[in-house]
């Protein structure tokens, strides 16, 4: 009795291993069929409906600029921040924009693919990750961190701004 109980362990032990390669085996497999984004090059919604993130993906060096509209109280101007150091690295994307009435933008996230089904049709791109909204302080030099987590969606073509 005690030899075919340890049989029916060993069998056990067995199938489970095999089970758990199996399930191993299958999420490796469901990592690499997701589909990688080969260029990043889009307009993104930012923080507002009135603002957009335009980025240019040359060989893993990021471009771009940021455009913010002032709120009505203070001017009707848009202010552009351009990125000035940007890269990528598969999915991994980091950018940093040049400083304007010193206020400057972060960015450090991942470039990933959204619901739309091709580069035309609205949120075909997202950008997830932490955007710093850095404030420094003219007399000081200190800087003032405000950090919010976004999923920056990409425009359509029939949304997108006119260029």
């Amino acid at each position: 009795m005690r030899m075919s109980n340890l049989s029916g362990q060993f069998r056990f032990a067995i199938f489970s291993a095999l089970a758990a390669l199996l399930l191993i085996a299958g999420s490796i497999r469901a990592q690499e069929d997701v589909e990688s984004v080969e260029d990043m090059t889009a307009k993104y919604h930012f923080l507002s409906a009135d603002d957009t993130l335009a980025v240019l993906e040359e060989e893993g060096r990021l471009k771009g600029y940021i455009e913010v509209a002032q709120p009505d109280d203070e001017s009707d101007d848009v202010l552009t921040f351009d990125i000035i150091d940007g890269t990528r690295e598969k999915s991994h994307v980091k950018f940093r924009t040049n400083k304007i009435h010193g206020k400057y933008y972060r960015f450090t996230g991942t470039v990933e693919r959204g619901k739309g089904h091709e580069e035309k049709d609205p949120d075909y791109l997202h950008l997830i990750g932490d955007l710093d909204i850095v404030r420094v302080n003219s007399d000081t030099g200190k800087e003032t961190v405000q950090t919010v987590r976004v999923n920056l969606k990409s425009f359509g073509r029939s949304e997108r701004p006119e260029d």
